[in-house]
């Protein structure tokens, strides 16, 4: 038997509940399908129960900082058994939570992995469910690092979920997941590895920022190996052993747990989207500016799924799933706006990026000023004995436009967000340097940084 929809959304993290619910309010009889616990990435598997724990590294890494500067604490140190329990307190209602709230809305909710048998119709298990439109936004997955033994590979979700922490952990790759999980392993009392190939790890960061937060990583105890490339990785004698490449030369590394932070791409490879006709590549299924679906009309992808001009991130998602809504419900109209969208690495410290790069910047062509400086002797770092900070300002040449602003300190996260709403407003640099801001707080060092 066949049950029909108005809307099928497939996931149940930012991107689709957004646009599910909007629909449901609209009155539209919405369908919502997931294969994995309801609640999606960022609420189970991501960017919430992550924070939890970078939170406890970060008490950690302060307290020990504050060492001879009137805080004692000789036996300082995570408990992980209980750190993770209390993790669990914020992850284990969602699914629950998040079921009942499609219920409590009337949206109909199907448990199983969704496969399309028609430009509109999905299979889940022995149900098939026909929509009018259907919006894909199931969110990634990590990616195939193609080499021998990748089933010794633990993934970020099961280091969410470890009971007990290994003695030594080796990272492959050098982007977010690689720093911020090393961080919080490195503080919590494990020997610590980091193998990236590249000259560089975090790509998309202020090289310069990068430099100071890899110094930093180094000084936590964490070995950092640049231009290494993991080639294979087998169990042997009851540990795991890491064969990477580096200056044309084989090394090993031995280490208890091998993580995967070597990259995520878009879980769509599995939906069958060639029967339905659906565009698609290594980034997610083709839009257009509407975040339309290029060959099938019907068809929306928000979100990680979605190959559009948004980052990865869970307010990105949220977003465009309210953009597919309002799209759906009254035609296309609306066209996402990505214009100062702020990004974080919750390493210890944190480094935090909104707008352009200096080289996005001249790429553009554009006549900018760079203001930049290492911030550690200022008052801000100094009282929490923060040894590693800086920032990174561009502002236009006769505009005074800010294009870019990139920090590394302790409230670099919430700074960022100051930065990203004067982007997005509009808001001349001149403006902020006349602001009158609490002080003292972090957020007051921005007529310093202009």
């Amino acid at each position: 038997m066949t049950r029909k929809f108005d809307l099928i959304a497939i996931g149940t993290g930012s991107a689709a509940s957004a646009v599910a619910s909007r629909c449901r309010e609209a009155g539209w009889q919405v369908a919502i399908v997931d294969s994995r616990p309801f609640g999606g990435t960022c609420a189970l598997r991501g960017c919430d129960p992550k924070k939890v724990l970078v939170g406890a590294a970060e008490s950690v890494d302060w307290t020990r900082r504050m060492k001879g500067k009137g805080i004692q604490a000789a036996k300082l140190q995570i408990d992980w058994p209980e750190l993770i329990r209390f993790k669990r307190s914020f992850t284990d209602p969602v699914p629950k939570r998040r079921e009942d709230g499609f219920a409590k809305a009337g949206i109909a909710a199907f448990h199983g992995r969704a496969r399309f048998a028609a430009q509109t119709t999905v299979r889940v298990g022995e149900e098939t469910l026909e929509g009018r439109y259907v919006v894909i936004a199931a969110g990634q997955i990590p990616a195939d690092l193609e080499i021998p033994g990748v089933e010794h590979l633990t993934t970020s979700d099961q280091f969410l979920e470890l009971d007990e922490l290994p003695r030594r952990i080796l990272f492959i790759g050098g982007g977010y997941i690689a720093f911020e999980f090393a961080h919080i392993a490195a503080l919590a009392g494990s020997q610590v590895t980091i193998l990236h190939r590249g000259s560089r790890p975090l790509a998309l960061f202020d090289p310069d920022l990068v430099d100071q937060l890899v110094e930093r990583t180094r000084e936590l105890g964490i070995e950092v190996h640049l231009g290494t490339e993991a080639i294979g990785i087998e169990k042997s004698s009851g540990q795991l052993i890491v064969r990477a490449v580096a200056c044309e030369e084989t090394g090993v590394f031995q280490t208890d747990m091998v993580m995967h932070a070597a990259g995520r791409v878009p879980e769509i490879t599995d939906l069958n989207l060639d029967a339905a006709g659906i565009d698609w590549e290594k980034r997610g299924v083709r839009v257009n500016e509407f975040l339309q679906s290029v060959s099938i009309p019907a068809v929306y992808a928000a979100g990680d799924a979605a190959a559009s001009g948004g980052s990865p991130l869970a307010p990105v998602a949220s977003y465009e799933g309210l953009i597919v809504a309002a799209n759906l419900l009254q035609g296309n109209h609306q066209r996402p706006n990505y214009l100062g969208i702020p990004s974080v690495v919750f390493a210890v410290p944190p480094l935090a990026a909104v707008g352009l790069s200096e080289r996005g910047a001249s790429e553009q062509k554009l006549k900018f000023r760079v203001k930049t400086e290492m911030t550690s002797a200022w008052y801000s770092s100094r009282r929490v004995a923060e040894t590693y900070s800086g920032y990174k300002v561009l502002v236009e040449e006769g505009t005074d436009r800010i294009l870019g602003a990139h920090i590394l300190g302790s409230e670099a996260g919430e700074v960022i967000n100051l930065f990203a709403l004067a982007i997005r407003s509009g808001m001349r640099a001149t403006d902020l340097k006349h602001m009158l801001f609490a002080y003292p707080t972090s957020g007051s060092n921005m007529t310093r940084m202009l």
